[in-house]
């Protein structure tokens, strides 16, 4: 008789354990608990939004309004990638949660910035300004002031994030690059290199974030700064690129932060010419010129490096042009329509998401066939920033 009911009872406890998973396996899908690394967000320029994307299943989840000017924005993201940082160009900076699809804070923090970086620990969010000058630093879960690094009146570009949670910027005007070191939040300390070219741009950190390297608008060539001896000053490379030749009208700058890495090669976008220039990393001299469609903006590298994906300013911004970079050769070239804006590849770089503004959508294409997979509505879409970012030095 015991044997019996032991066995009905251990049916009984079971048949509840098994209830009990059911429900708490039910109560997770209808919670929408779930984790980040496969989300995105499209910036729509011409509304102040974005659209928040799963790029797995392929679908928008939400639409956030009330971002201001995004009409020059980027993105960067928490280190859990749940949060969202979007710069306006109007000095807005406001924090999107990606899981909700809530703005959680916005602040206007100067008149006309040009965008920004978080810390290596995720503590700190800074913004570069083109109005006033100079870069404000703030509380990444507050959005509340930290620090305010003044240039005085210089406009700020290419900010970018540093290991030793340092944010690293130049100054347009004065021709300087600025070392900002926050690993001591109550000291931080300014290091200034002077004399780096005439008018840097943009820049960028290397994916090991040893250098940072600014593109100068003022002349032929790049300004390479040595983050472990920053005490060397910054070095000239590629001078004198356009030696000779009449320079043609920049009818849009290059960007250099999605700049192309593989095989020990650089791939940058020559300013003014029809060109993208490689860069040996351990000479740091030229090892060639690609001739390509029209002035690049974006030269960005699939995930594995085989492949760089080459996007081109007005009036030939309606193409595509794909370089292998083992034979420095064009092998394929694509045309999604006008006004290619901006590329993002998948974190493994299987698909690669395009916006076309002038027909508002993006489109998805697959990086081995090169075939457009799909493509959705989005109202005049410009940068594209997967969560995958958060892990990613100098992005």
């Amino acid at each position: 008789m015991m044997r019996v009911l032991s066995r009905a009872l251990l049916i009984a406890a079971l048949a509840v354990s098994a209830a009990t998973l059911s429900a708490c396996s039910t109560d997770r899908v209808v919670s929408g608990l779930r984790g980040t690394g496969d989300l995105g967000l499209v910036i729509e320029r011409a509304r102040g939004s974005v659209q928040v994307f799963d790029t797995t299943n392929k679908e928008m989840l939400w639409r956030v309004d009330g971002l201001g000017d995004l009409s020059h924005a980027s993105a960067v993201y928490s280190r859990d990638g749940r949060y969202a940082y979007v710069f306006g160009r109007d000095g807005g900076l406001s924090k999107v949660d990606m899981l909700t699809g809530a703005l959680v804070g916005h602040v206007k923090q100067a008149g006309n910035s040009i965008g920004g970086a978080i810390s290596q620990d995720g503590r700190l969010v800074a913004v570069s300004n083109y109005e006033p000058g100079g870069v404000r630093v703030f509380d990444a879960k507050t959005l509340a002031p930290v620090a305010t690094i003044d240039t005085d009146g210089s406009k700020v570009v290419g900010l970018a994030d540093a290991p030793g949670n340092r944010f690293v910027f130049s100054l347009f005007d004065a021709g300087e690059t600025w070392i900002a070191d926050f690993s001591d939040p109550s000291n931080m300390i300014v290091t200034k290199i002077r004399d780096v070219g005439a008018e840097p741009y943009d820049a960028l950190v290397s994916p090991d974030g040893r250098h940072y390297i600014a593109g100068l608008f003022g002349e032929d060539g790049l300004a390479l700064v040595d983050l472990w001896h920053p005490e060397q000053g910054a070095r000239r490379i590629l001078s004198g690129y356009g030696r000779g030749d009449e320079p043609l009208p920049v009818y849009k700058m290059p960007h250099l932060e999605g700049w192309a890495v593989a095989g020990g090669m650089a791939f940058v976008p020559a300013v003014g010419r029809h060109e993208v220039l490689v860069l040996d990393m351990t000479t740091w001299q030229e090892a060639g010129r690609i001739p390509v469609h029209g002035q690049p903006v974006f030269v960005i590298a699939e995930p594995g490096g085989r492949q760089v994906w080459v996007n081109f300013a007005v009036p030939r911004n309606d193409t595509i042009q794909v370089i292998d970079t083992e034979r420095l050769a064009i092998v394929k070239e694509l045309k999604p329509g006008k006004g290619v804006l901006h590329m993002e590849f998948s974190p493994r770089g299987e698909e690669v998401w395009m916006s076309v503004r002038d027909l508002d959508q993006v489109k998805v294409f697959d990086t081995a066939t090169f075939a457009e997979k799909t493509s959705f509505p989005v109202d005049k879409p410009s940068g594209i920033f997967f969560t995958a970012r958060a892990h990613k030095i100098g992005l």
